[in-house]
């Protein structure tokens, strides 16, 4: 159970396992690392779970890893629906695709997607072949959905500057919600990002007064 990961909502958060990208700061690597991974729990345990709290929680988070290179993720998001909850997905946007039927089935309430880096950075930060016109796609079509919908941005110091965050932002122009995360150096995929730190609180207020051109709604967190 969650206050936190749906807005206004009590969630239940499903953790799916895998991910197409591997950003070392990642502070999940046991749903990122092949030899991290535990086995998986049956659908049918979920759908069990949730069946039992309708009328105690009022929405699903659905998270990862990377929940869109699921095969079985809309089949799976449907029968969470039918119970009547809402449904929050947390992308990285890679999969357009997945992300533009899902919006079109009407089976989202909420999309938070995070942006990694600007273009030119994306590969660098995120360790993986991008293909950022697919980011740039998945923005277009949150932007233009209707949905409660967030933008997030993992601050490290050693990735990205404020130039950096500022053309993120013009990627995202007219966006609800632009979510700086500081990073805290706890977990890492890659343990050399423990020694790293996030820009200064300073330096972030400084990047949020900036961006407020663009976007409705700027929080550092």
């Amino acid at each position: 159970m969650s206050l936190i990961d749906y807005p206004g909502a009590i969630c239940a958060i499903v953790f799916t396992q895998g991910c197409n990208f591997k950003c070392g700061y990642c502070h999940n690597p046991e749903l990122v690392e092949p030899k991290l991974f535990s086995s998986c729990l049956d659908e049918k345990k979920i759908l069990s779970f949730l069946a039992q709290r309708v009328g105690k929680l009022d929405a699903v988070s659905i998270t990862g890893g990377e929940p869109t290179i699921q095969k079985d993720l809309i089949g799976f998001v449907k029968k969470i629906k039918k119970m009547g909850f809402a449904i929050k997905l947390d992308t990285n946007g890679s999969q357009p695709q997945v992300i533009k039927e899902l919006l079109q089935a009407r089976l989202l309430d909420f999309i938070a997607m995070d942006v990694k880096a600007p273009p030119g950075k994306y590969e660098s930060v995120t360790m993986a072949p991008v293909n950022t016109l697919a980011i740039q796609e998945s923005i277009g079509l949150i932007l233009k959905s209707k949905i409660p919908h967030e933008f997030r941005t993992t601050v490290v110091e050693s990735q990205l500057n404020g130039d950096d965050i500022i053309e993120i932002s013009k990627m995202i122009s007219g966006a609800r919600s632009y979510v700086l995360q500081k990073f805290i150096p706890t977990k890492a995929l890659n343990k050399k990002y423990l020694k790293e730190k996030s820009l200064s609180d300073d330096e972030l207020e400084k990047i949020k007064k900036q961006l407020g051109k663009n976007i409705s709604s700027v929080t550092v967190r």
